[in-house]
């Protein structure tokens, strides 16, 4: 998809880390699953290894941007982002929109600190 839209997934820009909307993809099947809660996974394990391979973690997480497809699935977004963010408590926007896919229930976009 990033080098069909000419994006990058992520982009490093002196100390902080500026990550492109997350749809959870299963990485396996190239394929969205049929859940919320599975999709919601899916992008946050993306989120997480993309951070990690630019020396970063969700605790440097300082500003998470959200896309939900439905007020519908509010409840389940918020069930995951107190598992991945109670202790570390970012600035949060979440919007509700229609997604690229009609198959995506989310996008997570976030923005972190680098490590040193």
């Amino acid at each position: 998809m990033e080098d069909v839209a000419a994006y990058c997934r992520a982009v490093i820009d002196g100390d902080f880390i500026f990550m492109s909307g997350t749809m959870g993809v299963d990485k396996e099947t190239g394929k969205l699953p049929p859940s919320f809660p599975e999709q919601a996974d899916n992008a946050f394990k993306i989120v997480e290894e993309t951070l990690a391979k630019a020396n970063s973690s969700l605790e440097d997480v300082v500003h998470v941007r959200l896309f939900v497809s439905d007020r519908a699935y509010l409840r389940d977004m918020v069930i995951k982002l107190q598992e991945k963010f109670m202790d570390i408590r970012p600035a949060q926007t979440m919007i509700i929109a229609q997604m690229p896919s009609e198959e995506a229930f989310l996008e997570v976009e976030v923005t972190a600190r680098r490590q040193s």
